[in-house]
């Protein structure tokens, strides 16, 4: 029998999907410019003062406004079709910036906490006062932009990406009005670059987290809360027709809609469509697979006698699961 291959769309919500990038791309834009209308206040304020601590975080503020600018304009593309280029669309666009956002907070801590060094070195006196009023605004900007993203979908790699540029945002704040309190009630500047690595740090773990769960996706791993081994025997414990299945893959598209390849050996006689369409029930309604391709078999694998390279099932070569 010849072999046929299944290709369904008819699982996936676009319209919850749309409606959540619509409304995440709106909040971006609020805080994106809430971030650069304040950023350059905050600049102003950290050379008018001499506080590292506020010149610190209008840096982050500086990165920050052209990371949700970017941001933006990535939910923008995913809203856009797919081409006969792109056939999947503009939707792991999304995650590429989730991950270069990742890398650009790396590289500002770094850069806050070399000039931190220097500052601890060479101490420079720090204008208390003027500090603590500019810090006070930055941190209430900073509350406004966290609680407009917020309320996004969090599962969302972009919207992570751009609440964790908010939030080291709204620690820097947090950070200088602590520092121009001790300043103004004992005069030890040193407090200024201290506070800034501390709250490097703290977004260095973070920005790690963001780049680990992007990277992820990029490279197509199963996402975390699946098992592919698990399904395919899954699969082959409830779908009668099926008597094994391999070359199995599973990956997300942009964090938060899933996909899957596999091969489906079939019993002889079986009736291979309807055998697809129960596998692609079971993915749907057990797994949260709504685009499956499932290739139905029978007999020997089509792959077997050709120069495929199997490699990539190797980490499978329990039972006959291959």
């Amino acid at each position: 029998m010849a072999h046929t291959h299944s290709h369904d769309h008819s699982g996936h919500d676009h319209g919850a999907g749309h409606v959540h990038g619509s409304t995440d791309k709106k909040r971006v834009l609020v805080a994106a410019s809430l971030t650069a209308g304040f950023m350059v206040a905050e600049a102003l304020g950290g050379i008018l003062t001499g506080s590292l601590a506020l010149l610190a975080d209008a840096g982050h503020m500086l990165a920050d406004a052209i990371a949700l600018g970017l941001a933006w304009y990535a939910f923008h593309l995913a809203g856009r079709p797919a081409t006969v280029r792109l056939t999947y669309g503009f939707g792991r666009v999304k995650t590429l910036v989730a991950y270069t956002n990742g890398i650009a907070i790396f590289v500002i801590a770094l850069w806050i906490i070399y000039e931190a060094w220097e500052r601890l070195q060479r101490p420079a006196p720090v204008l208390g006062g003027p500090m603590l009023v500019v810090a006070i605004l930055g941190l209430l900007v900073n509350i406004g932009s966290f609680l407009v993203l917020h309320g996004g979908d969090r599962e969302n790699l972009n919207m992570r990406g751009a609440i964790l540029h908010v939030l080291g945002d709204l620690l820097g704040s947090a950070a200088a009005i602590v520092a121009a309190l001790v300043i103004l009630m004992t005069g030890w500047t040193p407090i200024d670059p201290i506070l800034s690595v501390l709250v490097s740090l703290l977004i260095l773990s973070t920005a790690w987290s963001l780049m680990r769960a992007a990277a992820h996706v990029l490279l197509e791993g199963v996402p975390p809360s699946l098992d592919r081994d698990l399904i395919a025997r899954d699969i082959e414990a409830t779908v009668k027709a099926v008597r094994e299945v391999h070359h199995m893959h599973i990956w997300s598209l942009d964090g938060t809609s899933t996909m899957a390849t596999l091969h489906a050996c079939l019993n002889e006689g079986a009736d291979a469509h309807q055998a697809v369409s129960a596998v692609k029930k079971r993915l749907a309604s057990e797994h949260g697979i709504s685009h499956a391709t499932v290739e139905p078999e029978f007999g020997h694998c089509a792959d077997d006698g050709g120069d495929h390279d199997h490699q990539h099932d190797a980490a499978v070569h329990h039972g006959h699961y291959h």
